[in-house]
């Protein structure tokens, strides 16, 4: 009979090589009861990661659009908060002048023109917002506010209505400036004339936001107001009559305009629709797609943990043999 034998140090290496694979097995299984993801991840692939690289891509490009339609909403978010301003200020001012527009009284026109020129300073205040760094109405000029004080608006006005006395020549007056490129645009209008690039906020959806401080409804607004501001100044001499029937006027046109602000504050509300479901639909891909890429890279809870629980007794065993090996001499073996 052939007896095949090795020796103890020989011995010693084989189960200590035997216990590091033991070892690397445990901790592998922990990772995979802790993560729930093979560790493997190339084996459970059989090497072709393509489907695994096509679903990471996606969920990047959703992470991607995920921040855009955040930004794109606080955009819109914040523009439709100052429209709001913008209207109820007009809605305010325009009640006001049509009852001031009743009375011929001198006090009651200064207060006329105190009333407008503080709600012409909220409108351009709310015009002036920002929203993460960027001003919300002046095109892509996002850097720069779009419009200077109040003041610099009355003062320039001032000048372009000095000398006329009657309602039609001071409307025509106001209206011509605020319409001429050379006037309101380019004196007081600080932004830029072109409008905002498309904002993308999905793969094959964008919402476009092209208002800006030029827009008609806006300075229709900012000019009666403008004018109902300036109107009892001295300086201009307006006869109280003519104030009158100016206020009046001009309250009758803020009441119209008002109708145009509201399309304006739907417009951008219909956007942030737009917005609230593309980051919908968004959320949703990105939940479908983490399932499927959980799916490819999940371990089974159940087999790992039988597969766990046979390799630490195959540990413990493996422990128990080095004990006895350990153990083992000469003298025990002749008793």
């Amino acid at each position: 009979m052939t007896l095949t034998s090795i020796g103890d140090l020989a011995r010693g290496l084989t189960l200590r090589t035997r216990a590091t694979e033991i070892k690397s097995q445990i901790e592998t299984l922990s990772y995979e009861m802790s993560t729930g993801k093979v560790q493997d991840v190339s084996g459970r692939l059989d090497g072709d990661y393509s489907h695994l690289l096509d679903l990471d891509r996606s969920l990047s490009r959703l992470d991607a659009f995920q921040v855009a339609t955040a930004e794109a909403g606080l955009f819109a978010d914040a523009m439709q908060l100052s429209l709001t301003t913008v209207s109820d200020s007009v809605s305010e001012i325009a009640a006001s002048l049509l009852s001031f527009g009743t009375s011929n009284q001198a006090v009651s026109h200064e207060n006329a023109s105190v009333q407008a020129r503080n709600e012409l300073d909220t409108i351009m205040s709310a015009l002036n917002t920002r929203a993460g760094g960027r001003s919300l109405f002046s095109g892509v000029s996002t850097d720069v506010s779009p419009l200077p004080p109040a003041d610099t608006l009355l003062t320039a006005l001032q000048v372009e209505l000095a000398g006329l006395t009657t309602v039609t020549d001071i409307r025509q007056a106001a209206e011509a400036w605020f319409n001429d490129p050379a006037g309101f645009d380019a004196v007081i209008y600080q932004g830029s004339g072109t409008s905002l690039a498309p904002m993308q906020i999905s793969e094959n959806e964008s919402v476009t936001i092209p208002l800006t401080a030029t827009d008609p409804a806006l300075k229709a607004a900012l000019r009666d107001i403008a004018v109902a501001a300036v109107v009892s100044d001295t300086a201009l001499a307006v006869p109280s009559d003519q104030r009158t029937a100016l206020f009046t006027q001009l309250g009758v046109d803020l009441a119209n305009t008002q109708n145009d602000t509201v399309n304006l504050r739907a417009f951008v509300g219909s956007a942030e629709a737009r917005i609230e479901q593309a980051a919908t639909r968004n959320s949703a891909a990105r939940t479908s797609l983490e399932f499927s890429r959980n799916e490819l890279l999940a371990a089974d809870p159940y087999q790992t943990a039988a597969q766990l629980q046979t390799v630490q007794f195959q540990l413990e065993s493996l422990y128990s043999v080095t004990v006895r090996n350990a153990n083992l001499s000469l003298v025990n073996f002749l008793r």
